[in-house]
């Protein structure tokens, strides 16, 4: 075969010319040819030319369609089927059953006085009996919630139509819906075709109008998927509470569509509702029971005031984690619809939350818990009683002297105080099934400053180990939200009222900002502190090897002191300050 010039794919064979295209690499080896070779049926150069470019725009098609067939078939079975879907899939049958009847009675019944046809076909009688006896076993099935092989293998055929084209999942739930939606649909045919058989008129349904529906999971069958992924990963049963609640909001306000059918409306839309809502909006009487949307035009209606921009930006970090988690795990899913929509709020991270005045310190450390109480139990009270082995203890004090977040430490294990190098430090990781961090960067090493040790806390952990208990902690149990940090807060916040130091801009991570202070206030650099608290660079451990790594931090930490921040009374041996 002699290639011409004029095109890429003109072959010619003697005096015929032929189109030639090898198979592109990435559907060779399952395309159902070697090449597309084939004649143009001509002899003259020109047409040739002319069909070539006609004929290699038609493979091109095919070509195509192949791609998109594999792509399809390497894609995950549906796993069910929306109503709508399924309703869909009904109206395609129907129409085809019609466009069947139709195309039987273009060619006509056989006739006694007619000529002889070419292949057997009923007569008109016959037709009518045949359809009235398929019409009656199929409402027989039908009333008594029977499905039989027909109508399964029907609905495995359907689903194949080029019109419809979904995988469906062998033990999804929706194979007997459809089949019972394709009875429904044979049985409201069979009724058309009654009425044609007695000389009604009853068009045919236009299948072309009804567009295949994307084959993208369902935003519910995602959100399952995605929350089974991240109970398995990250979550806690709080955590889990939150993010699902306000997906199932979302939902419920956008209703349930396939993933690639939501846009940017959509969120903006979210975001909308959220803006008029109070917060603790189902703790109002007059908002119980209502859905979101209608609660939150009723908020605005009656003026309660609407939650804060922080917690608006909250809300729509929940259901933006799914959708950025979408993008990452389906080829069809949008790019967030909630990027960009968070509120720009006006104050920094750290005007959250202040840190403590040293006034406010000195409130907190000679408050009875720390100078003599009554009891653990009644920590309030002044009494004789130090509780030095309790975490309520120590856990303000450790927070202070290293900047670790409140669930850091109450989580610590007996293994997480290790020594290295010479070096006492606080191994905060995640390797335990109770145990979490906020993120990768969490997980550090943090050197034990001396005041600590002064105060007396190795004899603790020694107490512990020597008690066989795993935690250094034992006595500070988890919330039911699965955090350990949320019974303390609450307790904590109480400690701060009884102290007379409470206020709105204080808490329990106040103490994480009074050691960036005083970091900066004794001269340690920002990229120290940060792998103190767990900000970010590792790249530190990595540049100098973990034993230099080590000892530049302890070298620092040696460094940390709080300015005007007496605590020599929490000292084993108080030192005796000179005159």
């Amino acid at each position: 075969m002699e290639k011409m010039p004029g095109h890429p794919r003109l072959y010619r064979r003697g005096a015929t010319y032929y189109h030639r295209a090898a198979i592109p690499v990435d559907i060779k080896d399952s395309y159902p040819k070697a090449e597309e070779t084939f004649s143009l049926r001509t002899k003259d150069y020109q047409e040739a030319v002319r069909r070539v470019r006609v004929a290699a725009a038609e493979v091109d098609r095919k070509f195509e369609a192949h791609r998109r067939l594999m792509a399809e078939q390497a894609k995950p079975p549906v796993k069910e089927l929306s109503d709508a879907e399924i309703k869909r899939i009904g109206d395609v049958y129907y129409a085809a059953r019609l466009e069947e009847d139709e195309d039987t009675r273009l060619h006509g019944f056989f006739d006694e006085d007619g000529p002889l046809p070419d292949t057997p076909i009923p007569s008109f009688e016959e037709y009518v009996e045949l359809h009235d006896d398929m019409d009656s076993v199929t409402r027989h099935d039908f009333a008594r919630g029977k499905v039989d092989t027909f109508y399964a293998s029907e609905a495995e055929d359907v689903l194949s139509w080029d019109n419809i084209n979904i995988r469906l999942a062998p033990a999804s739930p929706s194979w007997r819906k459809l089949a019972r939606e394709l009875q429904a649909a044979s049985i409201k045919a069979a009724q058309a075709i009654q009425q044609r058989n007695t000389g009604n008129v009853v068009d045919t349904p236009r299948t072309h109008g009804l567009e295949p529906q994307s084959q993208t999971p369902l935003l519910s069958v995602a959100v399952e998927d995605w929350a089974e992924e991240k109970a398995r990963t990250s979550w806690v049963p709080k955590t889990k509470h939150e993010h699902l609640t306000w997906m199932g909001h979302f939902l419920a306000v956008n209703g349930d569509r396939p993933l690639d059918a939501y846009t940017k409306a959509d969120a903006r839309a979210f975001k909308a509702i959220l803006l008029k809502l109070p917060a603790n909006w189902n703790k109002y009487a007059e908002l119980q029971g209502l859905p979101l949307d209608k609660a939150a035009t009723k908020a605005d209606k009656t003026g309660l005031k609407p939650m804060s921009d922080s917690n608006v930006n909250k809300l729509l970090g929940f259901v933006g984690s799914f959708w950025n988690w979408a993008a990452k795990h389906y080829d069809e899913a949008p790019v967030s619809p909630f990027r960009g929509l968070k509120i720009a709020e006006r104050k920094r991270v750290r005007d959250e939350r202040d840190p403590f005045t040293v006034d406010e310190l000195h409130a907190i450390f000679s408050a009875p818990l720390y100078t003599g109480c009554k009891s653990l139990h009644h920590w309030q009270k002044p009494g004789g009683v130090v509780p030095r082995d309790s975490g309520l203890y120590w856990v303000p004090l450790i927070s202070l002297y290293t900047g670790a977040r409140l669930g850091e430490i109450i989580q610590l294990y007996i293994e997480d105080v290790r020594e290295e190098h010479d070096v006492l430090f606080f191994d905060i990781n995640d390797r335990g099934e109770d145990k979490r961090i906020k993120t990768a960067y969490s997980e550090r090493s943090v050197p034990i400053h001396k005041h600590l040790l002064d105060m007396g806390f190795m004899d603790l952990v020694e107490k512990r180990r020597s008690q066989g208990q795993k935690r250094v902690f034992p006595d500070l149990p988890m919330g039911e939200d699965g955090y350990y940090s949320s019974p303390f807060s609450k307790k904590f916040s109480r400690f701060l009222k009884v102290a007379g130091v409470k206020h709105k801009k204080n808490a329990f991570h106040s103490f994480r900002h009074n050691f960036e202070d005083a970091c900066r206030d004794s001269d340690i650099s920002t990229e120290v502190m940060d792998a103190l608290q767990g900000h970010g660079p590792e790249g530190m451990s990595k540049r100098y090897g973990r034993g230099y790594y080590l000892r530049k931090l302890n070298e620092a930490m040696a460094r940390l002191q709080f300015r005007d921040l007496d605590l020599n009374h929490l000292m084993k041996s108080p030192k005796v300050s000179k005159p």
